[in-house]
């Protein structure tokens, strides 16, 4: 058998319980504090009333003939029972000068001496008093009866405490129903309210809300993939730390709008939209991004949540297995010719014809070195050498030339470790795609390549990859809407589309470069792309002063 441990109650039932005791309290409060001070005003009242009717009936004429007859009894006892009614007072008691009654409610009092204090009336003064006589507890007053200046008796007119009291019940019997009304309308109310905080708060208790908070602020803290929720006016109404290193932004942006964080514009186009948005790629300042938005609506657009994952490294990695697949590809190429050149000499040895077959092989051996020398002479840099040399067999593939500039130099070891091999795959392996595909079915078919470093003053040096082709060119009116993501002049449906120059100019500007795209000579586009080298980059530099010329270099 197991006990079961009561759940602790819901944060609206222990809201609910405060505040319906609280009112309760408030309204007893209230209410003793009314009683009370109802009854003192009662005291007050019935002081007031008696003071009045003493003094009446002292100043009455009647009073005073009354008093001179050799019976004042007779005539003053029915005088009494009259103003007794009239006034509805509970007693009024005349009496002679030492205090002995001519009336009293009860005859059989009269002409015994009267129960309180008369001295300062026998002076000739009115005053009021709460004394127990007779009749109980009463608010009295005593006033002097005057005939021509001599005081020839006095009057005490009074109200029982018992019936002030109950005057003050029954208005404590009023101001309980309007208390009761009230505290059933405040609990109505608070159950109204909590009703709703607690579908709010799915029913928990205070402190699994508490966990629930330190568990949201640990996820947030701990994932790694950015996350952003924008409320119903497309403001950020939280951020985790992912999302911030992500986008690149800085400070307190809770409440800013996604236009005013200065964000690519196809980045806040997709932030803003209604739509969501599924797997789309997009650049931030120095990476790349996969978002997914998924509104959240209720009837009305209420928000959206936002997922950001980097990709950047894969993106990378991505270019540098298609350059890898290019390399592969190139040396399937040169395996099938070097086959149809090794059948060649096999031919010709079997035909008897040794010495030609020797001339054939060596003078392909020499062509293949050449080319091979003639690029790393040109680029020493072992990568940048290598994507050149696989690069110029893809192009040779699609019926393009690719030569390298005569006036190129990069020796090796002169670019600092700040500029790692990888972003120079991508600056200029994405340019000579583009050259390519660009110049692939033009007359001539060609692109050239220089790369050189050059001195610009005190800053030290700059690495310069410039690459031309003979193809149609770019509009002066998309000189700078062509690095944006989505620009392509491919056709539609090849995959990559409008993302290799776009991760040209992150790279470029990630290295603090400048990138810009002008007409070559004799038509084509020409893009160059300058990176800032510091003092590493004076070393063997050579200016160019014809790179990117046409025909200004060997074809490899």
């Amino acid at each position: 058998m197991h006990l079961r441990v009561p759940r602790p109650r819901s944060l609206a039932g222990q809201l609910f319980a405060m505040q319906a005791v609280l009112i309760a309290v408030v309204v007893v409060g209230y209410a003793l504090f009314t009683y009370l001070s109802d009854r003192g005003q009662a005291e007050e009242a019935a002081g007031r009333q008696a003071r009045a009717v003493s003094l009446a009936i002292a100043d009455s004429p009647s009073v005073a003939e009354a008093i001179r007859t050799p019976d004042p009894t007779a005539r003053l006892q029915p005088y009494a029972v009259r103003v007794m009614r009239d006034t509805d007072v509970d007693f009024v008691t005349i009496m002679n000068p030492r205090g002995i009654r001519w009336t009293h409610p009860e005859p059989t009092e009269i002409g015994h001496p009267f129960q309180g204090h008369i001295e300062r009336a026998q002076r000739g003064e009115t005053f009021t008093e709460t004394y127990t006589g007779t009749l109980g507890p009463s608010v009295r007053a005593v006033a002097p009866i005057t005939d021509d200046g001599r005081i020839v008796g006095l009057v005490s007119a009074g109200i029982k405490v018992e019936e002030i009291s109950k005057r003050a019940r029954e208005q404590l019997t009023a101001l309980t129903g309007v208390a009761a009304g009230a505290l059933l309308l405040g609990a109505v109310g608070t159950y109204v309210i909590n009703a709703r905080l607690r579908r709010h708060t799915h029913g928990m208790n205070a402190d699994e809300l508490s966990r629930m908070h330190d568990y949201h602020q640990a996820a947030l803290h701990a994932v790694r993939e950015g996350l952003l929720m924008l409320d119903g006016q497309y403001r950020v109404a939280l951020i985790n730390d992912g999302g911030r290193e992500l986008l690149g932004v800085r400070g307190d942006v809770v409440g800013a709008s996604v236009a005013d964080l200065g964000l690519p514009s196809q980045l806040t186009g997709a932030l803003l939209a209604s739509e969501p948005r599924v797997d789309e790629v997009h650049l931030a300042a120095e990476r790349v991004l996969v978002v997914n938005t998924s509104p959240v609506s209720g009837g009305e657009h209420r928000g959206t949540v936002v997922t950001l994952r980097d990709v950047t490294e894969l993106q990378s990695l991505t270019g540098e297995l298609n350059s890898e697949r290019g390399f592969t590809q190139a040396l399937r190429s040169q395996a099938h010719e070097a086959a149809n050149r090794l059948h060649t000499v096999v031919s010709l040895i079997e035909l008897g014809r040794a010495e030609e077959a020797v001339e054939f092989a060596t003078a392909e051996l020499e062509l293949a070195q050449a080319l091979t020398d003639q690029v790393v002479a040109a680029v020493s840099e072992p990568v940048l050498a290598a994507l050149l040399l696989g690069k110029t067999a893809q192009a040779n593939e699609r019926g393009v030339e690719l030569v390298v500039s005569q006036d190129s130099r990069l020796d090796d070891g002169l670019l600092p470790p700040s500029l790692p091999a990888r972003d120079l795959v991508t600056i200029l392996g994405n340019l000579v795609d583009n050259a390519v595909d660009a110049a692939q079915g033009a007359v001539p078919s060609r692109v050239t390549v220089a790369a050189y470093t050059e001195g610009r003053g005190a800053g030290g040096s700059e690495l310069v990859l410039r690459v031309s082709d003979t193809g149609a060119g770019v509009d002066p009116a998309h000189a700078d809407l062509v690095f944006q993501r989505g620009f392509s002049t491919k056709p539609a449906g090849e995959g990559g589309r409008g993302l290799g120059l776009a991760l040209v100019r992150q790279a470029v500007r990630r290295h603090g470069g400048s990138l810009t795209v002008t007409e070559a000579e004799g038509g084509g586009a020409r893009f160059e792309a300058r990176l800032p080298l510091g003092d590493a980059g004076g070393r063997g530099a050579t200016p160019a002063t014809t790179a990117g010329r046409p025909g200004a270099g060997g074809a490899v």
